[in-house]
């Protein structure tokens, strides 16, 4: 099982991306009521949850990105999204998903770099 990242890259401020991840390799009944997650890793700062979507489609922001961050989950395949608006210099850095299952499994992606700038 793998977790693969895309869609990050460089936006300008107040601009938008949508970052995928996929769980690739991983069966729809582990995927389903899986709880996915993103992760912004900062340079220089200590990784931090960003979103993340529970079973039954329950999801949790932090403060920083409420409003302006989505997350939502696509089972059939096996995919979750982060559509990131109004994208702020502060939220630079390498976004990184994980998947924790519902035997306690925990597995993380490689990340995607996000970089906000002028």
């Amino acid at each position: 099982v793998q977790l693969v990242e895309s869609g990050g890259g460089l936006v300008q401020p107040g601009g938008s991306l949508r970052l995928t991840c996929t769980a690739s390799g991983m069966i729809t009944s582990v995927f389903n009521p899986s709880t996915m997650a993103w992760y912004l890793q900062a340079p220089g700062k200590q990784r931090e949850l960003v979103a993340e979507i529970a079973r039954g489609g329950i999801t949790n922001y932090s403060e920083s990105v409420k409003g302006r961050f989505t997350i939502s989950k696509d089972s059939a395949r096996k995919r979750v999204h982060l559509q990131m608006d109004s994208l702020k210099p502060e939220d630079t850095g390498v976004y990184i998903c994980k998947n924790t299952d519902s035997y306690g499994n925990i597995r993380w992606g490689q990340g995607t770099q996000v970089t906000v700038s002028s």
